[in-house]
């Protein structure tokens, strides 16, 4: 099968597209004919040696895919060959096809495209988990997402909009503020000309920020932490800035505010039935319009190298997505 391949983790340039043996599902797995992969800050950090997880070399990057069934092990029970499908792994998407525990299959709604159907799982599954599981979001919040026009930012702010807090969105250009506000921000904060603190501070009549959705960590991080209102919750998403956060525990403990964890990946894993209903009611909200997944790059799996650098390089709003087969054209008379 064709795929995008991983011989070292020397980053994008290093990789190719070449030939790998198609994968067989073994018990618990499904094979998925991929139709669509989409690509996120993980895989660039991943690829490089520069995420939490090194895969075996060689190996295929990309952890959203959806497409179609081709085959099923043993004690598959919920899906069956034709079925469409998007699924989540740690790394394989980019390929032809792709093996998936069962556990991180779903079906793919009617109404729901392979191109749109491959962003939802990582990204909408990551913001709901975090912000209605861990911080139990109220209606009267307000949220402030760092690296809001990313992937994982533009489904918080879709998401935190739907539960009906006050969404803050902080970005790294004026463009990527307006994308955040298309998406249905109430306010947008350019930190690279504004001063962040103050800025939230005024936006929250002094209060500060009630849920801290954090895609950045580093210095933004410890900004922000000194911003936040009284019974708080910080939320650490990611670190696409390069640094791993750090936390003086004080501001805390006179604030009352707390630091929650949200590892979707993990809880996905140990509590699989859970995270299948998430998976189906996020889905079910994408296709009835609720949820407004964007997809403002779609390329051919063979321009892989220009998807990549451009998420990289914070060329892109929201998520990139490569396609495996072509585009279906449309019949006429």
């Amino acid at each position: 099968m064709r795929a995008v391949v991983c011989r070292g983790f020397d980053g994008i340039e290093a990789l190719a597209l070449g030939e790998m043996a198609d994968p067989v599902p073994g018990p618990g797995q499904v094979l998925v004919d991929v139709h669509a992969a989409a690509v996120s800050f993980m895989d660039t950090l991943m690829v490089a040696g520069r995420y939490q997880m090194k895969p075996a070399l060689p190996f295929v990057p990309g952890s959203d895919a959806a497409g179609v069934v081709l085959a099923v092990g043993d004690a598959v029970r919920r899906v069956r060959v034709g079925d469409r499908v998007a699924c989540s792994v740690w790394h394989g998407a980019m390929a032809e096809r792709l093996v998936a525990p069962e556990s991180s299959v779903v079906q793919l709604p009617d109404g729901i495209g392979f191109d749109t159907g491959s962003t939802v799982r990582y990204a909408y599954g990551t913001a709901r988990y975090a912000l209605v599981s861990r911080a139990q979001l109220q209606p009267d919040e307000t949220v402030f997402v760092s690296g809001a026009a990313g992937g994982v930012g533009m489904a918080a702010i879709d998401i935190a909009r739907q539960l009906g807090a006050t969404v803050i969105a902080g970005a790294s250009s004026p463009a990527r503020c307006e994308m955040a506000r298309w998406q249905g921000a109430a306010h947008a904060i350019d930190y690279s000309r504004e001063a962040l603190r103050d800025r939230l501070l005024e936006l929250t009549q002094g209060r500060g920020v009630d849920v801290f959705f954090d895609n950045v960590g580093g210095s933004l991080f410890a900004t922000v932490s000194r911003a936040m209102a009284w019974g708080g919750r910080i939320l650490p998403i990611g670190f696409t800035s390069g640094e791993i956060a750090h936390l003086a525990m004080n501001l805390p403990l006179l604030k009352n505010y707390s630091v929650v964890g949200c590892n979707w990946g993990a809880w996905m894993e140990r509590e699989p039935e859970r995270g299948r209903a998430a998976d189906e009611q996020l889905l079910a909200a994408v296709e009835q319009g609720i949820l407004r997944p964007q997809v403002p790059c779609v390329l051919p799996m063979s321009s892989f190298a220009e998807g990549m650098q451009r998420l990289a390089r914070r060329e892109m709003t929201a998520r990139v997505v490569l396609r495996t087969k072509p585009a279906p054209v449309p019949w006429r008379l």
